[in-house]
């Protein structure tokens, strides 16, 4: 199986949702320290360059793929992600289950204007503390995420990429 959370950017509620999902965070809804937010592997580090690539980020505990997406506001990518893998299915038999997660509705009006001003504007000073404030604010919001988005992938559905939209998580 493989995991695939995805976002605007990429780098913020992603990177927490892989390092939940990876158990690289602990496994609680309590509100994450500014250290273990600023520790996570790819937290507040990508650049424009990194827009459209699948990011790995670990194998989790039952051996599947972990990865993220930064779409930007492209609504096409993860249909078009989900139409890649049936005809790899189906053109090369490629028996492998997909969930693509989408982080974005825990997404608090904080980190987005710290990812403004860290990302876009390069002003760390200012967008750092507010990137932290919003995970703090989101946090327990992507760990719930990620444990129905670990349910969901070991149910028997049937279907071969599973879009998850997690328009209930603000």
């Amino acid at each position: 199986m493989i995991y695939i959370y995805n976002d605007y950017g990429g780098t913020h509620t992603t990177a927490l949702a892989a390092a939940y999902h990876l158990n690289q965070l602990p496994q609680s809804e309590r509100k994450l320290t500014k250290e273990e937010i600023l520790d996570v592997e790819y937290f507040n580090k990508l650049t424009n360059k990194d827009f459209g690539k699948l990011i790995f980020h670990g194998t989790d505990e039952d051996g599947h793929s972990v990865y993220s997406i930064g779409r930007k506001r492209n609504k096409l990518v993860v249909p078009a992600l989900k139409e890649l893998a049936l005809l790899l299915d189906d053109k090369f038999h490629f028996n492998e289950k997909i969930i693509l997660s989408n982080t974005s509705p825990t997404v608090p009006i904080a980190m987005s204007i710290g990812g403004f001003f860290s990302r876009g504007l390069k002003i760390d000073s200012i967008g750092v503390p507010l990137l932290v404030k919003g995970a703090q604010q989101c946090c327990d919001n992507i760990y719930r995420l990620v444990q129905n988005t670990k349910k969901i992938g070991r149910g028997e559905n049937g279907e071969k990429v599973t879009v998850l939209e997690n328009k209930n998580y603000k």
